[in-house]
């Protein structure tokens, strides 16, 4: 068997061989508007799928705070966060906070065109509302909360006992807050975001992630107790069917 995994086979389990096709397969050089997502038709219609998976599938309970984490850098988590934010926005009547909580290397401010302070970090470290903080970046309910100046020491402010009552203000504000976080093989962060959360969507890259990392990353979340909600399939982006995420 590869030492590259491509279907989430054997993760802990048995797993069943998912299909998987293509959400987003051009570079990033083009972009039709100010927002740096792809916004083509296959884009949309498999960011919404992901959406009615994670937000309206069945169940009496429905996450409202979901983090996305990748297991290594460069697979792609920020885009996914982000088009799911603006995929929930556009389908939903509800308010969505999309928060850049990678203070290693924030990047989800420049796909909106605005700028990076006043978010996060100035949050914890002060005590004015924290919808004040956020910036209202696509149609009238999605908004960013940026990670903020950064300085030193802005990466352990994410452990701060202020983080969870930001957090509970945040659930207070919006009706739907999606995480962006470093990922999970090299910093905690994940899990510190994960715990607060109500769940966490892993997001593995298609001929690149290591089986072994994925099963580690998974047996260090669940150790963690922090719920794993799906994985999801990136660089050919599209989210593995439910029969799967039932038995991770």
């Amino acid at each position: 068997m590869s030492k590259n995994f491509e279907l989430m086979q054997r993760v802990g389990t048995e797993v069943e061989h998912a299909r998987t096709v293509p959400l987003v397969h051009r570079d990033d050089h083009s972009r039709p508007r100010k927002i740096g997502f792809a916004s083509d038709q296959v884009t949309r219609e498999e960011s919404l799928k992901l959406v009615q998976r994670l937000f309206l599938g069945p169940g009496a309970t429905r996450p409202r705070a979901v983090v996305f984490a990748g297991i290594e850098s460069g697979n792609g988590c920020t885009r996914l966060c982000g088009e799911t934010a603006r995929a929930l926005a556009e389908n939903m009547t509800g308010s969505v906070c999309l928060v850049d909580a990678n203070l290693r290397a924030p990047s989800l401010p420049q796909f909106f065109g605005v700028t990076n302070h006043w978010g996060l970090t100035d949050a914890l470290r002060n005590q004015d509302s924290i919808r004040s903080f956020a910036k209202q970046v696509y149609g009238d309910n999605l908004w960013l909360l940026s990670c903020g100046s950064l300085v030193l020491d802005s990466p352990n402010l994410v452990n701060s006992d202020n983080l969870k009552v930001r957090f509970a203000e945040l659930r207070k504000e919006f009706d739907y807050i999606l995480v962006d976080v470093p990922p999970l093989n090299q910093y905690v962060d994940a899990i510190t975001m994960g715990q607060i959360a109500d769940g966490l969507v892993l997001v593995v890259e298609a001929n690149s992630t290591r089986k072994e990392s994925a099963r580690k990353a998974l047996e260090t979340l669940r150790a963690a107790q922090v719920e794993v909600l799906g994985a999801v399939l990136n660089k050919r982006t599209f989210p593995i069917p439910e029969s799967v995420y039932r038995r991770l």
